[in-house]
This record gives structure tokens, sequence and C-alpha cells, in this order.
């Protein structure tokens, strides 16, 4: 089959013929119908973050199910499912306190032990599996606590969406900051995961939903998904954002960008008792600061790993959300394009200018 594979980082990807081995126990073999080009990828591709290599990257995606392993019980061939990279081992102390996103056991319990043949290989070499998917590829060997059923009215790009960039936004908004109605709510970043969150905070009745960026045209994608105030940041955010507020600052904000200056400005804008929330990946080596005497306020800066999500049940209930007219994703799409054009893609993903770039197999 055909994958995206990186083989040294930083470094582009390269597209080559890889080999999968049979579903062993638990695993299921999905052919993949679509996949985003997520920020995080892009991440471990400029070696921001480490990873053995060669690997086949890719996690945001949807497929149907071809071919099941021994001791499978959830699906079967030809359900229609979304991966997510938030695989649970289902008994660990997170998972049984409902806590599924931090699972302590998953790189134990669900890859090939030693002793074990790979599941992804090149001419007999070991590929590694990324982030228990390898999505940028015609087909995935998965576990089977990474992925979750949909209906098969549900388009498959869109599904994708909700593997990953659409369940950290939601999530972000849903389970981690808990979003209350009423409340004013800032998003700092309109790509993807900025976009899910802003929808997120419609979804929860926030009152005022400000959307900052320094990219007009997703400021404009962000006023139809449901903000109702934007704000170059070129200029000053947090002085806009206190003079939006009267002068008190939000209750939630949220950063999806992943980086130091935007992390703290999310910090900053929040009124007494808010919090901010860091959804973006932060370079690793990079330190946060925050002024220690508005702890006395009460404010709080935390992180949102995928969402907080609970994804076996989140992302059905987001897939509903999006067949009743609730969630818009087909504006999400910035276009599709193919495996052969992955590089060009994530080319477009650093300009800024585009929410999201989906491969269609």
């Amino acid at each position: 089959m055909k994958a995206a594979v990186l083989n040294s980082a930083p470094g582009k990807l390269d597209i080559e013929d890889v080999d999968l081995d049979s579903p062993g126990p638990r695993e299921v073999l999905i052919e993949t119908k679509a996949a985003g080009l997520c920020h995080s990828d892009l991440h471990f591709m400029e070696a921001l973050y480490p990873y053995p290599l060669p690997a086949v990257l890719g996690h945001e995606s949807a497929g149907i199910v071809r071919e099941v392993g021994r001791d499978v019980t959830y699906v079967k061939p030809g359900d229609h499912v979304i991966t997510c990279l938030s695989a649970f081992c289902g008994h660990c102390e997170q998972c049984l306190s409902g806590h599924m996103s931090r699972c302590e056991r998953k790189n134990k319990d669900l890859v090939r032990q030693a002793g074990e043949p790979s599941r992804l290989t090149r001419g007999g070499e070991a590929i590694n599996h990324f982030l228990h998917l390898s999505s940028f590829a015609e087909q995935m060997l998965v576990h089977e606590h990474t992925i979750v059923k949909i209906p098969e009215e549900m388009p498959m790009d869109k599904a994708s969406l909700i593997g990953c960039g659409v369940t950290t936004g939601l999530g972000a908004v849903f389970r981690t900051a808990k979003v209350e109605p009423g409340s004013d709510v800032v998003v700092i970043g309109c790509g993807g995961i900025g976009l899910s969150a802003i929808q997120g905070a419609r979804i929860a009745g926030a009152n005022k939903i400000i959307a900052v960026d320094v990219v007009d045209s997703k400021l404009e994608l962000a006023t139809a998904l449901g903000a109702t105030h934007t704000i170059n940041g070129k200029e000053d955010p947090v002085a806009q954002v206190r003079e939006l507020t009267q002068g008190l600052g939000v209750h939630n904000s949220f950063e999806a960008i992943g980086l130091k200056a935007t992390a703290e400005q999310a910090f900053r804008m929040l009124r007494s008792g808010g919090q901010a929330t860091v959804i973006g990946l932060i370079p690793i080596g990079i330190n946060i600061e925050v002024h220690g005497v508005d702890l006395i306020d009460e404010k709080k800066l935390t992180g949102s790993n995928m969402g907080s999500n609970q994804f076996r049940t989140d992302m059905p209930r987001f897939v509903d959300m999006y067949l009743t007219g609730r969630l818009k994703l087909d504006e999400m799409v910035s276009k599709h394009i193919s495996l052969d054009e992955i590089n060009e893609g994530f080319d477009e993903m650093k300009t800024g200018a585009i929410a999201r770039n989906v491969i269609t197999f």
C-alpha cells in the first residue's frame, strides 16, 4: 500500500510502498477513506517533538473496517469508524475514573510486544506506528480501542475532522473548561481546533465569543461559525478583550496555536476566577510565565489533552450534532487533496491561511 513516511526530522514526507501485517488479537484492519492534516503532525515533521523514525504519520482519520482479528467484539467488516489517538486500555486508574484520554497503559497494552512482528514494514524493515494509528496510508492496522463506530450517512471527510481537531476543540470547551451558558469566551487561533472551540462555545450557550487571529479570512470564517466579536491579534489583543468586556476580562480563554506569547495572553485576558485552557502543543523546552499576583484572584491556567475526551461516547454525539445541523463541518474543509499532495498541503498549513486540508483516498 502507499503511505507517507517520515524518514528524518526535520523533513518532508516520502510517499512509499509499505506493508501491513494481518490483524492479530484485538486488532482491526481499516481501509482509510479520509485523513485530515493536523498541526500536530507538522510539529513532528519539524522535530519540535521527538518520535522514533522512520514512521508513517497521520492520526485524524475515518474509514471502513475490512477485517478483524481474534477477540474483536466491538466492530465487524463493513462498519464505518473514526479513529482517535486517545487509545485507552480500559483498566488503569485513569480509564476507570473516566479520564480515558489520560490512559496510563496504552503504550504498553495496546502495542505489539517484543518478539512480535511489526504492524508496519518496508522491505522487511520495521516502520514505527504513529500514535497508535498511522493514518497517512491507504490502510490502517489498529487496536480496537482506537476506533468508534459511526452511522454510514456521515460523510467520511467530515468524520475525519472529528478524529482529532473537532473533538479537541469541542472537548476543551465541554469537558476541560466546562463552559457555562451566558459566559464570555475568547479563542486565540482560528485553525481547525480554534474554530471547533468557537463552535463549542456557541453550542454551550456562551454570551460573548471573541475570536482572535491575524488572518482576516479566518476571522470571517470564525464569525460564520459562531464568533460574536473578532480581533486581529496584531494589535494588542489583551487590551481589546478587556475593552469588549468592560475591563473585566473573560470567564474562559482558549489558546489554540501552541505559542508561549499567546498562551500568556490567554491568561492575561481572564477575569477573576477565570480559566485559561491551552489546547495548542507548546514546543518542548518552552516555559509559560504568569504574573504571580494574578493567582490571588483565583485565575487558572490548565492544559487540555485531546479535549479531555471520552471518544467512544463523545464522537457519536458530535456526529449527531453535524447531521442535525448544530455542528458545522463543511465550512472547515479548506481543500480535498490526494496523498501525493500531502507536503504541499502542509506547506499551505504553514501560511496560516487555511482551516483544514483533508486527504481523500
